[in-house]
Protein backbone atom coordinates (compact mmCIF):
# COMPACT_ATOMS: atom_id res chain seq x y z
CA UNK A 1 0.00 0.00 0.00
CA UNK A 2 1.51 3.32 -0.89
CA UNK A 3 1.13 6.40 1.45
CA UNK A 4 0.43 9.82 -0.38
CA UNK A 5 2.34 12.54 1.74
CA UNK A 6 0.63 15.26 -0.13
CA UNK A 7 2.20 18.05 -2.51
CA UNK A 8 4.00 19.34 0.48
CA UNK A 9 6.94 16.61 0.36
CA UNK A 10 9.97 17.97 -0.91
CA UNK A 11 12.03 15.40 -2.41
CA UNK A 12 15.66 16.16 -1.78
CA UNK A 13 17.60 13.23 -3.40
CA UNK A 14 20.35 10.58 -1.67
CA UNK A 15 22.72 13.18 -1.11
CA UNK A 16 20.74 15.01 1.04
CA UNK A 17 23.22 16.79 3.88
CA UNK A 18 26.85 14.81 1.92
CA UNK A 19 28.25 17.92 1.51
CA UNK A 20 27.39 19.47 5.27
CA UNK A 21 29.01 16.04 6.68
CA UNK A 22 31.92 16.26 3.84
CA UNK A 23 32.46 19.85 5.05
CA UNK A 24 32.48 18.92 8.71
CA UNK A 25 34.36 15.92 8.06
CA UNK A 26 37.50 17.79 5.90
CA UNK A 27 37.77 20.61 8.13
CA UNK A 28 38.15 18.80 11.29
CA UNK A 29 41.14 17.25 10.09
CA UNK A 30 42.49 20.03 8.33
CA UNK A 31 42.47 21.61 12.10
CA UNK A 32 43.86 18.64 13.86
CA UNK A 33 46.49 18.42 11.59
CA UNK A 34 47.49 22.07 12.35
CA UNK A 35 47.65 21.55 15.57
CA UNK A 36 49.70 18.45 15.75
CA UNK A 37 52.22 20.86 13.48
CA UNK A 38 51.56 23.65 15.78
CA UNK A 39 52.47 21.40 18.88
CA UNK A 40 55.73 19.93 16.73
CA UNK A 41 56.72 23.72 16.33
CA UNK A 42 56.51 24.34 20.26
CA UNK A 43 57.98 21.18 21.49
CA UNK A 44 60.63 21.44 18.95
CA UNK A 45 61.58 25.22 19.90
CA UNK A 46 64.37 25.39 21.98
CA UNK A 47 64.16 27.08 25.56
CA UNK A 48 61.48 28.90 27.00
CA UNK A 49 57.86 29.68 24.60
CA UNK A 50 57.89 33.65 25.00
CA UNK A 51 56.65 36.55 22.64
CA UNK A 52 59.87 35.80 20.77
CA UNK A 53 59.41 32.84 19.79
CA UNK A 54 55.48 32.80 19.59
CA UNK A 55 55.98 34.81 16.33
CA UNK A 56 58.77 33.01 14.91
CA UNK A 57 56.76 30.05 14.91
CA UNK A 58 54.16 32.23 12.54
CA UNK A 59 57.05 34.49 10.88
CA UNK A 60 57.49 31.72 8.14
CA UNK A 61 55.11 32.10 5.17
CA UNK A 62 54.08 28.68 5.39
CA UNK A 63 52.90 29.20 9.05
CA UNK A 64 50.65 31.98 7.80
CA UNK A 65 49.21 30.26 4.75
CA UNK A 66 48.21 27.44 6.87
CA UNK A 67 47.25 29.16 9.56
CA UNK A 68 44.88 31.55 7.12
CA UNK A 69 43.19 28.18 6.01
CA UNK A 70 42.95 26.90 9.44
CA UNK A 71 40.92 30.02 10.43
CA UNK A 72 39.15 29.82 7.40
CA UNK A 73 38.23 26.06 7.86
CA UNK A 74 37.00 27.02 11.59
CA UNK A 75 35.03 29.23 10.62
CA UNK A 76 33.21 26.82 7.83
CA UNK A 77 33.25 24.12 10.60
CA UNK A 78 31.87 26.61 12.97
CA UNK A 79 29.36 28.17 10.48
CA UNK A 80 27.64 24.82 9.54
CA UNK A 81 27.45 23.01 12.83
CA UNK A 82 25.52 25.95 14.50
CA UNK A 83 23.58 26.45 11.47
CA UNK A 84 22.48 23.20 11.85
CA UNK A 85 21.56 23.54 15.68
CA UNK A 86 19.35 26.49 14.77
CA UNK A 87 17.70 24.77 11.70
CA UNK A 88 16.93 22.17 13.87
CA UNK A 89 16.12 23.99 17.56
CA UNK A 90 14.72 26.91 16.48
CA UNK A 91 11.47 26.98 14.88
CA UNK A 92 10.39 30.35 14.38
CA UNK A 93 11.46 31.54 10.95
CA UNK A 94 12.39 35.21 12.19
CA UNK A 95 14.30 34.03 14.99
CA UNK A 96 16.60 31.33 13.03
CA UNK A 97 17.17 34.29 10.45
CA UNK A 98 17.86 36.33 13.09
CA UNK A 99 20.00 33.80 14.56
CA UNK A 100 21.52 32.89 11.28
CA UNK A 101 22.38 36.60 10.36
CA UNK A 102 24.03 37.05 13.85
CA UNK A 103 26.03 33.95 13.20
CA UNK A 104 27.69 35.12 9.93
CA UNK A 105 28.38 38.29 10.91
CA UNK A 106 29.83 37.02 14.33
CA UNK A 107 32.20 34.48 12.40
CA UNK A 108 32.86 36.96 9.63
CA UNK A 109 34.01 39.53 12.81
CA UNK A 110 36.24 36.42 14.23
CA UNK A 111 38.16 35.13 10.67
CA UNK A 112 39.04 38.93 9.79
CA UNK A 113 40.05 39.76 13.45
CA UNK A 114 42.43 36.53 13.58
CA UNK A 115 43.56 37.68 9.67
CA UNK A 116 44.53 41.29 11.14
CA UNK A 117 46.63 39.56 14.32
CA UNK A 118 48.03 36.83 12.15
CA UNK A 119 49.17 39.05 9.27
CA UNK A 120 50.73 41.36 11.44
CA UNK A 121 53.19 38.94 13.50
Amino acid sequence: MAVNYGSKRVVTGAHYGLRDWLVQRVTAVLMALFTVVLLAQVIFTPGPIGYEAWAGIFAATWMKFLTFAVVVALAWHAWVGVRDIWMDYIKPVGLRLALHVFTLVWLVGCTGWAFQVLWRL
